[in-house]
């Protein structure tokens, strides 16, 4: 499928969920239509523990509100979401005025205490996905660093990272989604916080490994190339179909 531009978003998570949701939509809405749109994890409230029940109240809000936007585009992000009894890190896949896709984060980070307020989605959960011919595999931020999953989204033509990775493991996101394009011969697209702990390192990264950051960009665009991944697929071929 051509046609789709590739946006990573940047931008700094504030303590007004409100205005991080307008910020989303006006970037949203910046990009051209016919764009697959990766926003940074729990961008709209960021891991604000202290008020739990605001953050949960606002998220069936904000969902709808992106749907709105999301008629012409494909938008990949996360929202802390609570289904029965439970509180899930729930990446959410927004495409014609409704989610197409969802699952719970399945590696919750228990350096930053995640365990102790989310329950943990299943792995077996982390697929591809496919939409208007794209096959699209997500990995939300901490799941980066398991390799099983890398194999479980190999064949896939772009993978999603929406993160809130920290600052003191900078080289660490670098490496891993650099690589993670290398070996699944696929663009990633990698869409990070800008607030202070984290590592500003949003960007795309095509399937012959060229690295794109956002700098100081809040959306970076790159048009898809379908043809890109196919030439890498046969040009070196490790297998991927």
């Amino acid at each position: 499928m051509s046609g789709y531009t590739l946006c990573s978003l940047a931008f700094e998570t504030l303590h007004d969920y409100n205005t991080n949701l307008q910020t989303l939509l006006t970037l949203i809405k910046q990009t051209p239509n016919k764009s697959l749109i990766v926003a940074p994890e729990v961008c709209l409230s960021g891991f604000d523990y202290a008020r739990w029940d605001e953050v949960l109240a606002f998220a069936p809000h904000a969902v709808q509100e992106i749907k709105k936007v999301s008629t012409n585009k494909i938008i990949i992000l996360t929202i802390v979401e609570k289904i029965g009894d439970e509180v899930f890190n729930m990446v959410k896949v927004f495409h014609k005025g409704t989610i197409v896709h969802e699952r719970a984060k399945a590696k919750l980070f228990r350096f930053g205490f995640e365990h102790e307020y989310f329950a943990e989605g299943e792995t077996r959960h982390v697929e591809i996905i496919e939409i208007e011919g794209i096959k699209i595999g997500i990995l939300i931020c901490f799941e980066l660093r398991f390799k099983d999953l890398w194999k479980q989204l190999e064949g896939a033509d772009i993978i999603a990272v929406p993160s809130w990775w920290g600052v003191l493991r900078t080289e660490h996101f670098k490496t891993l989604t650099q690589a993670l394009a290398i070996l699944n011969q696929c663009y990633v697209i990698a869409s990070d916080s800008l607030n202070e702990e984290c590592t500003k390192m949003s960007g795309i990264i095509t399937p012959n490994a060229e690295v794109l950051r956002n700098g100081n960009t809040p959306c970076l665009e790159l048009e898809y190339n379908k043809k890109e991944i196919a030439l890498m697929r046969r040009y070196m071929d490790v297998g991927i179909g």
